[in-house]
């Protein structure tokens, strides 16, 4: 058994403390007297400040200070501030005993007794140059990154917050918008867009949009300090940090009036050129008749006059030969010139008339100008008619086009009704007692004199500006309803709009109570797509399955026809539309019709849809290019 004496556990755990605190070398952890003199130094002071424990013990603390903080006595203020409020910390340039500096995190604790006596302090350094250094290049990189975008002056770039208030501002938006920093900044970016976009929240449209798709991009107008407008290109990107949460959206906006100023005159030009060429085509083209038929009638008066003065049988018959060839050959001209004028001959077939209005209906929307409200009334149940369908189509755009120009394009609204009807005519005048189908055009246009109204129906009549009118449209119209054994008729007063009626004899009582309103009891499908050419193929391939189809050229439209038709089965679209996409269309027509069955058409993989929008796999795709067969199968 030792004979060693045993030693108080406080005085084994106080030794145990010293040695870990003399073996750490990662922070400098050492003790001072309440003067600010080193009474103990472990390996990491030694490592960091390069003083051994026999060189530095006794020695005060301010050595570790560089002369201008010695001289502005940092040192006496640190123990001041650690012996007053308990605690001092802080962040510094300290020196080594070979004189080089580096970057100290300092730590100092005031050291009491029971009684609450000052007995000294404990002072823990640790070396943090690294991070300094970090710290200073990452500084460095933003603030060259601020300075590059302060100085960009074509591009307007800004910050905003999630609400979308304006936080940074660069030269470029200060030049193109007319705003400086201090005028914008905490307001709402909204202030830049027109008083109409603002009404219909196209700003948070485009804060949505971004946060949701990931990114957004559009044209429009926007509207300077000054309240001048120019048209701008906007991209608006989502800022996400590292735990997914939206901390704002980063805004680049380019003023670019100037290329839509130079593509606005360039179409000018071109539609000038187009008329120039028609007008020079139109001309070659009579020129080239006429002439035909003086060779035609020179053959058939010398004929005429061999006739008269040759008694030989063989010449005579050789003349008659001749002028049978002539005149089938002015027969091939006139049928060429029909043609080239939509004059064909009257094909008359049993159609509906709310169902040829339906498929002409975005052809119509087409024509009218932004100012102008085309409405559709259509009376159900109504019989069925003897019409040419081409020549139905091209009387009723004549109409409408007609009445678009009496509403004029200066901006103010104008209505335009489309109204179908049946009734009974009792007799008298040029049309027999019976039921009657009526198409009635209405505008809130000009109106007519008289005098105008009488004449409106004569070949060549017209009171358009030179180059705005042929005279022929209403001449047209009044001999297709003419041909199909109707009459037109026309009420208008001056300042109140006119009304122009056609009506047409109706070949049966009525449809039946299992049709629709719009005068067809197969089902209808909703076919959409910005190419007019493809629209009318896709149309067609409906139409041959039996379908009654609805056109649309774009989002918008297809949504206020569906609105309108709530009895529509099926919603084929294209996929890449400007504007509304045909998957966003898809998802409004899915909230809207949830029993809709959906089509989209696209040229994109099916994997490549998919992997850009989650939620395409709940529609039906169908590949471009498509064939009738492909439809079928996916509408079984």
């Amino acid at each position: 058994m030792s004979n060693k004496p045993l030693r108080p556990a406080s005085a084994i755990e106080a030794e145990r403390l010293r040695l870990f605190v003399s073996s750490v070398t990662d922070y400098a952890i050492y003790t001072l007297s309440p003067e600010g003199i080193v009474t103990s130094w472990n390996a990491g002071a030694q490592r960091f400040k390069g003083y051994t424990e026999a060189e530095i013990l006794g020695e005060h603390f301010s050595r570790f200070y560089s002369d201008d903080d010695r001289a502005a006595g940092r040192p006496a203020m640190a123990l001041a501030v650690a012996r007053d409020a308990g605690r001092f910390e802080d962040e510094g340039w300290r020196i080594r005993k070979d004189g080089t500096r580096f970057w100290a995190s300092v730590v100092l604790d005031p050291i009491r007794d029971h009684s609450g006596e000052l007995l000294g302090y404990a002072k823990i350094t640790r070396d943090i140059t690294a991070r300094r250094k970090e710290q200073e290049a990452l500084h460095a990189s933003e603030e060259r990154f601020r300075l590059l975008v302060q100085g960009v002056t074509d591009y307007a770039i800004y910050m905003l917050s999630p609400e979308g208030l304006v936080t940074n501002w660069n030269e470029g938006a200060r030049r193109i918008k007319g705003y400086d920093s201090d005028e914008v900044t905490g307001t709402h970016f909204e202030r830049f867009y027109t008083e109409p976009d603002r009404a219909a929240g196209l700003p948070r449209q485009a804060l949505a949009t971004a946060r949701r798709d990931g990114r957004f991009e559009r044209e429009g107008w926007r509207v300077r300090k000054d309240g001048s407008r120019f048209w701008a290109h906007v991209v608006i990107d989502p800022i996400i940090d590292s735990m997914g949460e939206l901390i704002g959206y980063a805004k680049i906006t380019r003023d670019v009036t100037e290329r839509r100023t130079a593509e606005e005159e360039l179409a000018r030009a071109k539609e000038a050129l187009f008329q120039s060429q028609k007008l020079e085509s139109i001309g070659q083209l009579t020129g080239g008749i006429a002439h035909d038929f003086n060779n035609l009638l020179n053959v058939i008066i010398n004929g005429l006059d061999i006739l008269r003065n040759v008694s030989d049988r063989t010449q005579q018959t050789k003349a008659i030969d001749g002028m049978v060839r002539a005149a089938e050959r002015g027969a091939s001209l006139t049928q060429q010139l029909l043609t080239f004028a939509r004059q064909q001959p009257f094909r008359a077939e049993r159609v509906r008339i709310n169902r040829i209005v339906d498929s002409f209906e975005a052809v119509l929307r087409r024509a009218v100008h932004s100012n102008v409200q085309l409405e559709l009334k259509q009376a159900p149940g109504l019989p069925e008619i003897l019409a040419d369908v081409q020549q139905l189509e091209s009387a009723i755009l004549n109409l409408v086009v007609n009445a678009r120009d009496a509403i004029g394009d200066g901006g103010e609204r104008g209505d335009i009704v489309i109204e179908t009807s049946v009734g009974m005519h009792e007799g008298g005048g040029a049309l027999p007692p019976g039921a009657y189908v009526c198409l009635t055009v209405r505008d809130s246009g000009c109106g007519m004199e008289p005098e105008v109204a009488r004449r409106a129906m004569e070949p060549f009549f017209t009171t358009k500006e030179v180059g705005k009118g042929t005279g022929l449209g209403l001449s047209q119209v009044y001999g297709m309803v003419q041909q199909a054994k109707g009459e037109l008729r026309i009420e208008s007063q001056p300042g109140k709009g006119t009304a122009i009626s056609l009506l047409f004899p109706a070949h049966e009582h009525g449809i039946g109570p299992q049709e629709s309103a719009h005068g067809s009891a197969a089902e209808k499908v909703l076919v959409v797509d910005d190419q007019n050419d493809v629209l009318d193929m896709a149309a067609q391939l409906f139409t041959s399955l039996g379908y009654e189809v609805l056109p649309a050229n774009n989002g918008a439209e297809a949504l206020e026809i569906l609105g309108r038709h709530p009895d529509l089965r099926i919603l084929f679209s294209d996929v890449v539309m400007p504007g509304m996409s045909g998957i966003e269309l898809a998802r409004a027509a899915r909230q809207a019709q949830p029993g809709l069955k959906i089509i989209l058409a696209s040229g994109y993989l099916p994997s490549t849809l998919s992997a850009q929008h989650k939620d395409v796999d709940q529609f039906e795709l169908i590949g471009k290019p498509y064939r009738l067969s492909d439809i079928i199968k996916k509408l079984q």
